[in-house]
């Protein structure tokens, strides 16, 4: 008997090192290195760490299952000389020691923000007050940038799955 995943395919299959869309998307709708390189300069703003940036977005890779996003965001934070620790524990952020109270915000707003809420609105006027304590309004623009920014890149990472562990500007090489 064969283990199955809820895509159909074996959970021992082995996941081919190619991505899905043979083309980098870029290459295909040249107007994407415009929208990227706002985004990028739009958040980069400096009102935000750029650590607390990362861990968002890494935590952006998990929530959504997305590999390539998961390894680029944890490559950036141990390039930018991030504890394996804090790295480690983004997913179990709630009971970890190595967040500041500002980085637990901002988690919680983006695991609000990217995952559906049963019980009411995602993001709450509770959490966002809370979130708000913690930035000013520029700051608190840009960390909603931010997740939008790796949601927007989220649906070229499950769809057209670059490689993992390549280079940012070249995960179709």
């Amino acid at each position: 008997m064969t283990a199955h995943s809820t895509t159909g395919r074996s959970i021992t299959a082995e996941i081919p090192l190619r991505p899905r869309l043979a083309t980098d998307p870029g290459e295909l709708v040249p107007e994407l290195a415009e929208v990227s390189a706002a985004l990028f300069k739009a958040v980069g703003n400096r009102s935000i760490p750029r650590a607390t940036i990362s861990l968002v977005q890494l935590r952006a890779g998990q929530i959504a299952g997305s590999t390539y996003l998961t390894v680029l965001h944890t490559g950036f934070l141990r390039k930018a000389g991030e504890s394996e620790e804090r790295i480690a524990s983004v997913a179990a952020w709630q009971d970890s020691p190595y967040f500041t109270a500002p980085e637990r915000a901002a988690l919680a707003l983006a695991e609000a923000t990217l995952q559906p809420n049963p019980h009411g609105e995602r993001v709450s006027d509770e959490l966002y007050a809370e979130v708000a304590s913690h930035y000013d309004e520029k700051a608190l623009a840009t960390l909603t940038l931010a997740i939008g920014q790796v949601n927007f890149f989220t649906a070229i990472a499950l769809i057209a799955k670059p490689v993992p562990g390549r280079s940012f500007t070249d995960p179709w090489a």
